[in-house]
């Protein structure tokens, strides 16, 4: 029997771009307990489920790993389990559009498992936008048709199709000689212009022109294999016109083509992998690190009742301020606990976060950093400083503190461990062109995980000389704390600038 929680939504992941998944595809997303995705879905869009369990169901042209069945019966298997759960199927373009959701669709009906479908965007008409091609043009195209590239699904028929103004072939790369020889056959003029696109609307976008004729010949000399969207037709001459995507860099698309791994927490903010979009960067959001409680919360807590004899108080990251509310909150206390002790915040990104409590740092060093923090605090000898941090506290900070006289306390708000990549994260992870770094601890982690040959643009000198201290030699520091500076930083790595390493 299934439980009335089941429930199964067959998602449109649209063309690649992660911009053009629709609104319901993702709330449906948000909502899942679990989600299966393909090899056409931007894994991206995994962002917008981070409470789900994520599976990879990846199937690529002749080689699939897993066959259809057995994705129909994965779909119903989680569905059921658990007492029923909601299972997100995201899928490459549209559902239906040579998608075989229907037969995922016909799955649910077989067991009683009620459903949705998300349509997505068809790379059918998104790859050809995206290439200049529109597939209707008035005087030049008043119809288009869709059509399998894939010999295996039968006889094409490519003579009901003369009066068809376009065509556009999906999954034909592989047979493309074979399809232009019999489209030709069918009537159509070899010098009919055409157009492949291979991975459409995303950073790896490349287009081949050609004629009917012609087309299979340059797309093999170009290399281009799947995915790829071809276009038949009058419209393919437009390109030359139309052509907008393929932007160089000083039009605001530097990281055009380039992948770009941020290495956030689970729950980080993605504000930093929007801002790196918008340069034109395929981005992998990948989380090294995760936050968990303090091994002891009660000593913490006894020291935020009682701060009396504390003179300074110091917050080296965003989530310390996090935790330190967190705490107070749990005592029921606010930010008024904090009266008549004096607050260091290690950068303006801390700072920020304090603002954002209603506090305002009373000190700031000049350049962001815990070693600077701890030179730079006007503090005076024989003052106590507490130190609100995780288990893995800078020794710089106390080392200086101490080195000037002041008594160093330390308090544990939270602890950081590492997260661990799914196999799927990783293999892109390591495949990144640019990795950014926000912290001493994802350079740590990122070195066990995947080793140190990666361009690492690095958030603050503390972070650049964690990083380079553990083997990384390509390292770009961000002129400010800033996320703008960050992206700046990586799309001046991507382009070959890379910063000497400091002695």
């Amino acid at each position: 029997m299934t439980s009335s929680r089941a429930f199964v939504s067959l998602i449109g992941a649209g063309p690649g771009d992660p911009g053009l998944l629709t609104l319901r595809g993702q709330a449906a997303l948000a909502a899942a307990d679990v989600v299966l995705f393909d090899y056409l879905a931007n894994p991206e869009l995994l962002r917008h489920a981070p409470q789900a369990q994520t599976i990879y169901v990846g199937k690529k042209g002749f080689s699939e790993y897993i066959s259809q069945e057995q994705i129909n019966a994965l779909i119903v298997s989680e569905a059921q389990k658990n007492g029923g759960q909601r299972v997100a199927r995201l899928k490459g373009g549209d559902v239906f559009v040579f998608g075989r959701g229907s037969e995922e669709a016909q799955a649910c009906v077989d067991v009683g498992i009620p459903f949705e479908i998300v349509p997505g965007i068809s790379s059918a008409i998104a790859a050809p936008a995206y290439a200049g091609i529109p597939v209707t043009h008035r005087g030049d195209a008043r119809s288009f048709a869709v059509l399998t590239g894939n010999t295996q699904e039968g006889s094409a028929h490519y003579e009901r199709l003369s009066g068809v103004d376009t065509l556009v072939l999906l999954m034909g790369v592989r047979n493309l000689g074979t399809i232009a020889s019999d489209l030709i056959k069918a009537g159509r003029h070899p010098g009919t212009p055409a157009a492949t696109i291979q991975w459409g609307t995303t950073p790896q976008q490349r287009v081949v022109s050609g004629t009917l004729s012609s087309i299979a010949e340059e797309v093999e000399k170009a290399g281009l294999e799947a995915p790829a969207v071809t276009v038949v037709g009058e419209v393919a001459r437009l390109r030359d016109q139309l052509k907008w995507f393929e932007s160089p860099a000083e039009l605001g698309h530097p990281l055009l083509g380039k992948q770009v791994a941020v290495t956030r927490t689970r729950d980080g903010s993605s504000a930093l992998a929007d801002l790196l979009r918008s340069k034109g960067a395929n981005v992998l959001e990948v989380p090294l690190i995760r936050f968990e409680a303090s091994s002891a919360p009660q000593e913490v807590r006894a020291r935020l009742r009682d701060l009396s004899g504390v003179d300074w108080l110091l917050l080296s990251s965003n989530q310390a301020v996090s935790a330190l509310f967190a705490h107070l909150d749990e005592l029921g206390l606010d930010a008024r606990a904090l009266c008549g002790v004096k607050l260091g915040a290690v950068g303006p990104s801390t700072a920020r976060s304090l603002e954002e409590h209603g506090l305002k740092a009373d000190f700031m060093p000049s350049t962001p950093g815990a070693k600077h923090l701890g030179t730079e605090l006007p503090a005076k000898a024989g003052e106590t400083v507490l130190h609100l941090t995780s288990q893995l506290a800078e020794a710089e900070l106390q080392d200086a503190l101490e080195a000037r006289g002041l008594t160093y306390q330390r308090g544990e708000l939270y602890r950081t461990v590492p997260a661990v990549p799914s196999e799927n994260e990783l293999e892109r992870l390591k495949a990144a062109d640019v990795v950014t770094l926000a912290s001493g601890s994802a350079a740590r982690h990122l070195a066990q995980l995947a080793g140190t040959h990666f361009k690492v643009a690095a958030m603050g000198p503390q972070t650049a000389d964690a990083a380079r201290a553990l083997g990384f030699e390509q390292v770009r520091v961000a002129s400010t704390a800033s996320l703008e500076a960050l992206v700046e930083a990586a799309a001046e790595l991507a382009g070959g600038l890379i910063e000497e390493p400091q002695a």
